[in-house]
């Protein structure tokens, strides 16, 4: 017999005013996370740096804006650096309620950006860090593509956790390569608010037979924001929301919940997991070896290497 442990969601967005005042509004959701006894807490995809829907950066097919340049260095400005007082004090908030924490950032590394969740254990801080391996779209304009280093799947008190950010939950051998890591706990950071995506979050749970934290950022309509959208109706959220939490089987257990911020919490039995691979281990005894190999590059490929090359 496993004890039962409670999993959540933080649904938030980040504050107009920057990434201080969203760090003040996850603070704020202290109390709300000790009470509800959480042993993890998925927080959204660029909570801290923003997600600019909508945003073009002034970029044309051939040339750049000037002012497009200007909004990249505004965004840059709102980036965190890993080691800055943002990680600190993640890192105490996870002490402080005892739970682990997987929270999407904008992370600065010089020049280049990545859209990275980053995971803190309540005793040991920031753990491990995941950059979003493909950026979807116009994405590619603003944020680096992560390697093959940063796959983490970490130890927690509720299960081993592993994340992929937004679509990337889409790309079936980056699902592979963390169904053999041996993740129990899937973390889904996101701003995917559509119908379509809450498929998409039980087809993982079920395919994967783990449980699933989704956690999606709510942001108001251009019109409460004072902005202009091309293409995107004035009075209509940017995001919505949708947090949600998925069973092993694809049940939703909680969620989801949408047009407001607020926690999302369910309480699972983690020996669920072994039951429900009782007839599908998708990396065990269903996969077909003889058949289908996947080979995954977990070596950093920094643009610059110093030293001795391979021999």
């Amino acid at each position: 017999m496993t004890d039962p442990v409670t999993l959540a969601a933080l649904q938030l967005g980040t504050d107009p005013a920057g990434t201080a005042a969203t760090l003040d509004r996850i603070m704020s959701f202290e109390s709300a996370i000790i009470g509800s006894d959480a042993a993890v807490v998925v927080m959204p995809e660029a909570l801290l740096g923003g997600y600019p829907k909508g945003e073009g950066f002034g970029t044309r097919l051939g040339y750049r804006l000037p002012e497009g340049r200007a909004a990249f260095a505004a965004y840059h400005a709102q980036a965190i650096d890993l080691d800055g007082p943002e990680v600190a004090a993640l890192a105490s908030l996870s002490a402080r309620t005892s739970a682990s924490i997987v929270i999407g950032v904008i992370e600065r590394q010089g020049a280049t950006l990545y859209c990275t969740a980053l995971f803190f254990d309540p005793e040991a801080g920031l753990v491990a860090k995941h950059r979003k391996l493909m950026p979807t779209a116009a994405e590619r304009l603003i944020w680096g593509l992560g390697d093959g280093s940063t796959l983490p799947v970490v130890d927690s008190r509720a299960g081993r956790l592993g994340a992929a950010i937004c679509w990337e939950n889409h790309m079936p051998l980056l699902r592979t390569a963390m169904y053999a890591k041996g993740v129990e706990i899937w973390c889904a950071p996101t701003v995917d608010d559509r119908d379509i995506w809450r498929s998409t979050m039980r087809h993982i749970a079920h395919e994967g037979r783990c449980f699933l934290i989704c956690a999606c950022q709510v942001q108001p309509s251009p019109a409460a924001l004072g902005l202009n959208r091309d293409g995107w109706p004035d009075d209509k959220p940017l995001i919505r929301g949708g947090s949600m939490i998925v069973g092993p089987l694809g049940d939703v257990l909680a969620g989801p919940f949408e047009d407001d911020a607020g926690l999302v919490t369910a309480t699972i039995d983690p020996a669920e997991i072994i039951r429900a691979r009782y007839d599908f281990d998708v990396v065990g005894h269903y996969a077909r070896p003889d058949i289908f190999e996947l080979r995954v590059d977990d070596r950093a490929r920094p643009g610059v290497a110093f030293g001795p090359g391979e021999a």
